[in-house]
């Protein structure tokens, strides 16, 4: 029984010994080299890009939904980037921008924020100019 009770206890590294690697606690520390590549690209080739949980047509969180709304209101163009259907990046977007959470907005190749910060920046009138900053 002592010997049950302990390892109960025991941290999950000691008891996953032996086991199959589907078992194993994940680490997103290693995103590879390629997803970061296609994350920088991403950026890069749309003026605005919104890495959402979702569509911007079917968002999946009220997050992503309020981000897409406020980005709607400005009438502008962005490519909305799926993270639920990839897990690489979702985990590699979070490594990239240094931001832990999702949706995450970027224009022309900078990190914005998420949608509290894209709320914030539309309240304050500040998000138009960064959206369209030729008018």
């Amino acid at each position: 029984r002592a010997a049950a009770a302990l390892a109960r206890r025991a941290p999950a590294a000691a008891l996953s010994s032996g086991s199959h690697d589907d078992f194993a606690p994940k680490s997103s520390a290693g995103v590879d080299d390629v997803t970061q590549t296609r994350i920088k690209a991403m950026v890069t080739d749309d003026d605005v890009v919104l890495f959402m949980k979702g569509t911007p047509n079917a968002p999946q969180c009220g997050f992503s939904n309020m981000a897409c709304r406020v980005l709607d209101l400005y009438e502008v163009d962005y490519h909305g980037h799926n993270v639920l259907a990839d897990p690489a990046l979702r985990e590699g977007v979070k490594q990239y921008s240094q931001w832990p959470t999702i949706p995450q907005l970027f224009v022309r190749g900078e990190f914005v924020g998420g949608s509290d910060i894209l709320l914030e920046m539309h309240k304050a009138d500040d998000l138009e100019k960064l959206l369209k900053p030729d008018q």
